[in-house]
């Protein structure tokens, strides 16, 4: 069996770095000949693409790949791959533990996958190779798109931080920034495509510029976006506070297409615990960035993360995560207890708060945020929303008749939606708020308006978003090929 009819199916742990990745896995099989597999059927080859930000990512891969080995002895050929941030630290354990595992890579070699999986098939024995550096950045590979209207575009890879909880630096190196001609020769081609809503990522999205020496870089990123054609909807995550600049601000207030929704992630309210953490910002100077957006963009809807039960945690530092929650008023939270990581410093702190304390903080902290989200969408109840419809964000859709989508400032919105109308994903509908709970919104009245697009028409016949690998010249750095805040953002 040849590559130009085996099959193929990606499964992702982890954020949209780990999506998008994917996206480029998916994009390099089919370029090498792979198909993606139908249906519930068994695919000929699986990758697993992974994350390891959170304790329990080693026993859901583990448990995964044991679940899956009677499929690959019942089926001669087949071939599991495992690849991302856990096979870049496990390496060559993941083999030990799992031998029936064919193929392992890491977040620096994504474009190496075609090659090892044909090389493990000839050779009859798994292939590792890990990377310890990024040679080629991994946008210039082809990209296979989950969506017609919204794309990922990564303008940087790696972090300069040392927050001593995240791993994240440990498996995705130093930052390497891409040169803002090639950005936007991918947000063009996205959009030329008929994509309507480009996200653009980061480890750390607003210390852009730092490898070229443009400490205004992201700002400047952002106007640029608002130039392009076709282009509706910019989102970016995730900034970091420390970096965290006026222009961006302005960037954000002043170009239209810039979506008033912002990810800040607080990790902690206590300047301690965020001294612990290496935080290199202060409760203060947090809710005073928050300030200011409100004050140039008073819509804005404002997400966040926070972690409980970090070593060294009092009462007394909890509390005053609640008074940063309470001044700051998310619209919705990535909430975590701390999760023990080995490689970082954190793992090692003798002041590990009790699994008992950690739960009951973690309790409060969620029923706080509800509360707030809930108020906070309530406000927007008589209010009228522009929803750019979406694929899959409504799990009760077609219990209830309805349709869903995202709001520009980010809030999932549920509408009532006649079936003569024609509404596609991708199309964008405005719509009336008549029932608010804290994680959505329902619009139950008739539209105010529906409009078809080329996003919808690319949907309606089932065309799939591809885009070429994008790159105008920029230099290799370290050395063989390519690359989730899993769900932990900086």
């Amino acid at each position: 069996m040849t590559a130009e009819n085996r099959t193929f199916r990606v499964v992702t742990y982890g954020c949209q770095m780990n999506a998008h990745d994917s996206e480029r896995i998916s994009g390099l099989l089919e370029e090498a000949g792979y198909v993606p597999a139908a249906g519930d059927g068994e695919p000929d080859v699986v990758v697993f693409n992974t994350c390891a930000v959170r304790e329990n990512a080693d026993n859901r891969l583990y448990g995964n790949l044991g679940h899956l080995r009677p499929t690959k002895l019942a089926h001669p050929g087949m071939q599991i791959a495992v690849g991302g941030c856990l096979a870049q630290k496990d390496r060559g354990d993941i083999v030990k533990r799992a031998p029936w595992v064919d193929v392992v890579f890491g977040t620096h070699n994504i474009g190496s996958l075609p090659v090892l999986l044909e090389r493990a098939r000839h050779n009859a024995a798994a292939e590792v190779e890990i990377l310890e550096s990024l040679e080629v950045f991994p946008s210039t590979l082809p990209t296979r798109r989950e969506s017609t209207y919204a794309g990922w575009v990564s303008i940087s890879v790696g972090c300069n931080n040392t927050c001593t909880f995240c791993i994240v630096p440990a498996l995705r190196g130093k930052e390497k920034d891409r040169r803002p001609g090639d950005i936007l020769a991918e947000v063009r081609a996205l959009a030329a495509e008929g994509v309507l809503e480009v996200t653009l990522l980061g480890q750390n999205v607003n210390s852009y510029g730092v490898e070229f020496g443009d400490r205004y870089a992201f700002g400047k990123l952002l106007r640029a976006c608002g130039e392009v054609d076709g282009l509706e909807r910019v989102r970016f995550t995730s900034p970091h506070p420390k970096d965290f600049t006026d222009d961006v601000i302005a960037a954000m207030a002043e170009t239209p297409n810039v979506c008033h929704s912002l990810h800040m992630p607080l990790q902690s309210g206590s300047d301690t615990v965020l001294r612990a953490m290496r935080r290199s910002y202060r409760a203060e100077k947090y809710l005073g960035i928050i300030d200011k957006v409100r004050a140039a963009m008073p819509d804005a809807a404002i997400t966040t993360d926070i972690i409980v039960g970090f070593p060294g945690e009092t009462d007394a530092d909890f509390e005053q995560t609640l008074d940063v929650v309470r001044a700051a008023r998310y619209s919705s939270a990535f909430t975590f207890q701390y999760s023990k990581r080995p490689g970082t410093p954190a793992a090692t702190m003798d002041t590990q708060v009790p699994k008992a304390v950690v739960q009951e903080r973690y309790d409060r902290l969620i029923s706080a945020l509800e509360e707030i989200s809930w108020a906070e969408n309530k406000r927007l109840v008589g209010s009228t929303l522009e929803v750019l419809v979406a694929v899959g964000e409504g799990r009760k859709d077609t219990a209830t008749g309805r349709l869903s989508g995202r709001a520009r400032d980010g809030r999932l919105v549920h509408f009532a939606a006649d079936s003569s109308a024609g509404i596609r994903p991708g199309d964008i509908v405005h719509t009336t708020v008549t029932y608010a709970a804290p994680h959505h919104l329902n619009a139950d009245g008739p539209l105010v308006s529906h409009r078809r697009t080329r996003a919808g028409d690319a949907w309606e016949a089932g065309r799939v978003t591809r885009t070429p690998g994008v790159s105008l010249g920029m230099p290799t750095i370290g050395a063989p090929p390519p690359q989730p805040a899993s769900a932990t953002h900086c």
